[in-house]
Order: C-alpha cells, then structure tokens, then sequence
C-alpha cells in the first residue's frame, strides 16, 4: 500500500527549504557592506525517511525518502582569526597614537626651518657678535636684546604646545575611558540578549555579529582577552575583569594609569596615549628645559684675556686666567654694563614668577635688561681716577666676544635626572642630538605602526574570505536555489495533476 499524499509532503517540504535558503541569500546580499556582518548559509539535510508503507513490515528494499528539511541557519564564522585580529588591533591601536603624536612633535619642533631654536640661538650668537664690533651702538644692543627675547618666547613657545599636547593626550584618555565603559555596556546588553534568543533554540547571528563588531572595536583601545562562556563573553584587561555575563565593571581614568603602571595595560589606544605622553611629550620636555636651564646656568669653562678688572677689584690681570662659569648668566656676571660708575653685570636670564627655576616655560630675559639695552655687559675692563671713582671702559669689547664665542663652547648638560650623566656638548651639538633622537623615534613608530597595520589587513583579509559576502557565490546560490525551487513546484504541480486524473479520471472508462 502507498501513501497518496506523500509526495505533495515532499514538494512541500522542498519548497519551504528553498525559500529559506532564497531568504537567507537575499539577506546576505543586503549586508554586503554591512560593517561586521557574517554571511549565513542554511543547513538542509534529508528528511528523516520512512518505510514503504503497509500493514506489516514490507519487503520492498530501502526507504522511502520525504524530501528536505533545514535544520539552522547558521553564520561562517573562525573564532580562532577573531582571536588573532583583536590581539594584534590593539598593537595598531597604540602605535597609531604613537605615530600621530611623534608626528605633532616634530611639527612643533620644525627643524631644520628659519623659524624654530636653532635659527633664533644663531640669531641670539650672530648678535653678540655684531654688537662686539661696536660696543657702544644702541642700535646693536636692541637688536641683541630683541633676539635674546625671540629666544625665550620660542623656548617659552614650545614649552606652551608641549603642555597642551600633554593635557590633550590625559583628556583623550579619559574620553576613550569612556568610550570603552560604553561598548562594554552594549556587549552586555548583546550577551543578555543572545541568551535569550538561544535559550528557545534560535540562533541569534546578526545579535552575534554585533557582539564581535563592538568586541572589535574595544580591542583598539586596550588589549583585552574574550572567553565565552554559557553567559556569553567575558572579557578581561590583563589580570582586571570588565565584563562577566551582563555584569561590567567601568573603568576610569586612574584605573587605566593604574593598569598601566603594573603592565596590564599593554597595548590599545590608552596605552599608546600613555606611552606619548610619559615617555615622547614628557621626555622632550625634559630634554627642553635641560636645555634652557643649561644655557642660562650650565658650567662651562672660559679664557678671560688678560686685562680683565674682576668685579669688586681694581687692578687688571696680567696674563689670560682660564674661569669655570655657570652659564650666560655666570659670564655676563663677569662685566659691565655701559652705566657710571661702574656697574657689574646681572643675571641675563631669569624665571618668571612663581617658577621654581628656569625651565623652557618659565625663562626670561631679566627684566631690567628688557626695559634698559644699555644694562648689557659688554666689558671686561674699569679704569678707576684720583678721586677713587671707577669708571667702565666703554669701548671695550672683551665679554660680548665672549659671549659669540659660546657657540662653539661645551657646556655641561645635567641630566642625571633623567636617567643620564653629565654630557659635554655645545648648546647646537645637544639640540640637535634632541631633535635627531626625535626623527629616529617618529621613524620607528612609523615603520612598526606601519608593519603592523599590514599584518592586521592580512588577517582582516583571511577573515573576510571566510565571513565576508561574495556577490558572485549569493548570486550563484541564488540561482541554484531558485531552479530547485521551480522544480520542486513543477513536482508538486505534476504530482497534483496524477491526482486529479486519479480522483477524478478513475472509473470512468465505459461511460
């Protein structure tokens, strides 16, 4: 005995599961460009088959089949190239910060350039130098007066940049914090919702897709470890859990520092932000206000010619005396100004008030110079009269000599501060092993942020050739579904026309 229906049965089931699979299709090629975005595929297998049928068991051999069923529609998906893009998107993530703020540094720096140190401390030389041949000239002693301030005011300049960059690179912090705290909050709302829908059998794919697109995006911002669990991710920064199930715990500021200093925190946008602020900005900067300081207060040993009347005494020397100084101000100390009677020379440079010291932001001309050119000292030399007053030699050139000659004269830099020693080195020598030490690191992060941006694209590549949507392949599925579908209803029309034929055909033969 047959069963007369068991072929629409069939027909039925068949068209049913192509037009699922047509659906899904369709649904892929909508998402072709979604950001994230999984291609799904139906999962068809034959339907469970049945005997012939019949009072007892029949002897007929094999089983009858009942067609086609789709058991899930399910996304392509490699968890293992998930792991591999997050672990190596947080190193691209920090070196990118790395690269733009070395970047910015060096635009702020601008050597070679007429503009930046170096041209305005040639400046500053080139007027000690002019102002040697005459002494006396106004003119000379406000033009050395106004690149002296030129100087300070870059110093001062760039100190300012260095400072903003600085509070720039702490906000960013907080705000990618922030940022952070807030695709966590939407993975935990992600990890509920799967929950649910799996729990009555569905597959939540596009939920999923979702959950690993924001995972993705906070694996730029610090190097975070996903496990999944029946709660659904959990993820954690080092050894410091952030997300449990539907549980987060939200990061602040102190606490990325914090993650930081123990070395949790290794990778990720935070790090890099960290890492240019503590290391680059604040290293220029100590390296800057080295600099400052050194020129206004670093030692240096000096040959004063003979000649020279020391400050409190009367009587020339008579043979060239080799002096240790403490910087422009220690030898500008050593003369006199242009006033009468003779008048020692003061502090050339200063610190603004409420400094603690002289710093790239806190040098200054001294005010009274400013306000007054003739108070330069220029001269090495007095000349005392019967009256016992002592009266400075106006024409004599012998300190502001000195004074260009610093370009070539070593001075000793402190940096022990720093991690360093005592290095030896003219004022042009040292900011230019500044400047140069800074190229060589904006060129390393380059090339590392540049390497590693490849590697992410190769793996991003190998990810989206297995989840990626293909327009050829859907639109070949596409077709291969709908001719199964044309077919299984051309089947069902056929088996349909058996019938009528059957119903109504059979009997008649007579009539």
């Amino acid at each position: 005995m047959r069963s007369t229906f068991h072929s629409l049965e069939t027909a039925k089931r068949s068209i049913f599961t192509q037009q699922a699979a047509i659906n899904t299709v369709g649904h892929n090629i909508s998402n072709a460009n979604t950001e994230g975005f999984s291609r799904q595929r139906v999962s068809m297998v034959a339907a469970r088959p049945i005997e012939a049928y019949g009072m007892n068991r029949s002897n007929a051999p094999g089983q009858l089949g009942t067609g086609v069923e789709f058991t899930s529609i399910t996304r392509i998906r490699n968890a293992f190239l998930d792991t591999q893009y997050r672990d190596q998107n947080y190193g691209v993530g920090s070196l990118s910060i790395q690269t733009d703020t070395l970047s910015k540094l060096e635009g702020y720096v601008n050597e070679p350039s007429d503009t930046g140190i170096r041209a305005v401390l040639e400046k500053f030389w080139n007027s000690w130098s002019d102002l040697s041949k005459d002494p006396e000239n106004v003119t000379g002693r406000e033009i050395l007066k106004e690149n002296a301030m030129a100087l300070v005011e870059t110093f001062n300049g760039l100190s300012r940049q260095l400072s903003n960059l600085n509070a720039d690179l702490t906000s960013n912090i907080e705000v990618k914090v922030s940022e952070a705290n807030s695709l966590l909050q939407t993975i935990a709302s992600l990890n509920t919702e799967i929950r649910r829908s799996e729990m009555i059998g569905d597959n939540a794919n596009d939920l999923r897709d979702q959950r690993d697109l924001m995972t993705d995006k906070l694996s730029r911002i610090a190097n975070i470890t996903v496990t999944e669990t029946d709660q659904g991710y959990n993820i954690n920064l080092g050894n410091i859990n952030l997300l449990q199930g539907a549980a987060i715990t939200p990061m602040t500021a102190a606490d990325a520092e914090a993650a930081y200093a123990t070395g949790s925190l290794v990778g990720g946008e935070i790090h890099g932000m960290i890492v240019s602020r503590d290391t680059f900005v604040a290293g220029f900067q100590q390296q800057l206000d080295t600099l400052a300081d050194t020129l206004a207060n670093g030692e240096f040993e000096v040959t004063i010619p003979a000649g020279w009347v020391k400050p409190g005494t009367t009587t020339p020397t008579t043979a060239p005396e080799v002096v240790t100084v403490q910087g422009i101000n220690g030898l500008h100390k050593l003369g006199y100004t242009l006033a009468d009677p003779a008048t020692e020379g003061e502090d050339f440079f200063t610190f603004k008030a409420g400094a603690n010291g002289i710093t790239a932001a806190s040098i200054e001309l001294n005010p009274s110079i400013a306000a007054d050119a003739n108070k330069i000292a220029t001269s090495l030399r007095t000349t005392t009269d019967g009256g016992g007053v002592t009266s400075v030699i106006r024409g004599n050139n012998g300190l502001a000599l000195l004074m260009s000659e610093l370009k070539n004269v070593k001075f000793g830099f402190d940096e022990t501060d720093q991690g360093g020693g005592i290095t030896q080195a003219t004022v042009g020598d040292f900011y230019g092993a500044v400047v140069g030490a800074l190229g060589v690191q904006s060129q390393e992060a380059s090339r590392l942020y540049k390497n590693t941006q490849t590697q992410l694209d190769q793996i991003q590549g190998n990810r989206l050739s297995v989840s990626g949507v293909s327009l050829d392949e859907e639109m070949a599925d596409l077709i291969k579904y709908q001719y199964a579908y044309s077919a299984s209803a051309r089947f069902m029309t056929t088996f349909d026309q058996m019938l009528e034929k059957l119903i109504n055909g059979t009997g008649m033969v007579g009539r």
